[in-house]
């Protein structure tokens, strides 16, 4: 798959979620197997470009080839403004947000809002296409509601337009991310147009990977909410996507050091105070499915400092290893 000059070495991207799709989170994804990571969605609001979320949305510093951003609006003149902006703070591939469901972006006529009006999709997308330096992609949902499913003649406007792939998550702006994802849709927009088609929504496990694939002939897939607290996720899709074998879950050795990583590099990127902040959704993440884990989230939830924070986390595992241990030796009593 190639968008623009740019070649995809592997299947896997990881998806933009607001909040979550940082530098440090992209980072990681793209190091545990993710072929493309993007960026979290930038309003296309010129007076927010100053703000200092905006400015860390905006920052690709020492990031890996190709810089891909998503850029999010619904003024064809702002949208086309951001598109040459951020391609000149370094962007590499500009995407359109018209996928998100949030009402705080819906609201604002932008995201999967405008699905429920074609001409000013096809406006936006003239209107980006010709005044981005560099390739532009679209993400979308299906339509505005199940009865109204219009991701094909969506697809068909953004082929006109000159987009050069488009990333479908199987559910309508009204489904939200509520019941499972249908990715028949999808199928039917991979056979209606040439360019590349990515395919997005709850693709959850290396098995369920393999059946998105085969249902739709997507040319890659996209992966969000199931990265959040497991990163291996990427490794172990392209694993099984190239062998057919499943890859056994990380041991907590790899998790802790993985984690730690991931911690220090927000509070790096943020400073101490932000970045402990930041880091605690993605604590919960990691934790709530373990044993244990939700407890030491809770707590983790009231720290205001780095250090104290990784401390929990080293604890954390050295007790769970200090159990691995004992459990095994006592195997190895009652097999003696």
């Amino acid at each position: 798959m190639r968008i623009g000059s740019h070649s995809l070495n592997g299947r896997l991207i990881a998806a933009p979620m607001a909040g979550v799709t940082d530098r440090p989170f992209r980072t990681l994804c793209r190091r545990l197997g993710a072929s493309f990571a993007v960026s979290e969605m930038v309003s296309s609001n010129p007076r927010l470009r100053s703000t200092e979320k905006s400015r860390r949305r905006s920052d690709h510093a020492c990031e890996s080839e190709p810089r891909w951003v998503q850029i999010a609006g619904g003024d064809p003149r702002e949208m086309a403004e951001a598109a040459r902006y951020n391609a000149d703070a370094g962007a590499q591939i500009i995407d359109i947000n018209m996928g998100c469901p949030a009402k705080k972006v819906c609201n604002r006529a932008a995201g999967s809002a405008l699905l429920s009006h074609e001409p000013l999709v096809a406006r936006i997308l003239d209107a980006v296409v010709s005044a981005s330096p560099v390739p532009v992609t679209l993400k979308i949902r299906t339509g505005p509601d199940p009865l109204s499913r219009n991701g094909v003649r969506v697809a068909r406007i953004a082929e006109q337009a000159g987009v050069a792939a488009i990333s479908v998550h199987g559910r309508s702006r009204a489904c939200g991310f509520r019941g499972r994802a249908e990715h028949e849709t999808v199928r039917q927009i991979k056979t209606s147009v040439k360019i590349p088609v990515v395919a997005n929504g709850d693709i959850d496990s290396p098995k369920r990977a393999r059946e998105v694939l085969e249902q739709t002939g997507a040319d890659a897939l996209m992966i969000g909410r199931a990265s959040q607290g497991n990163p291996w996720i990427f490794r172990e899709v392209s694993h099984y996507l190239a062998t057919g074998e499943e890859l056994p879950a990380p041991g907590a050795v790899e998790v802790r050091e993985t984690l730690i990583e991931h911690l220090e590099a927000l509070y790096g990127f943020y400073g101490e105070l932000t970045g402990v902040r930041v880091a605690r959704k993605h604590l919960g993440w990691y934790f709530k499915p373990r044993p244990g884990g939700e407890a030491l989230w809770s707590r983790i939830n009231r720290v205001e400092d780095a250090a104290t924070q990784l401390h929990l986390v080293r604890d954390f595992f050295e007790l769970q290893l200090e159990r691995t241990v004992s459990l095994k030796s006592r195997v190895q009593e009652l097999a003696a």
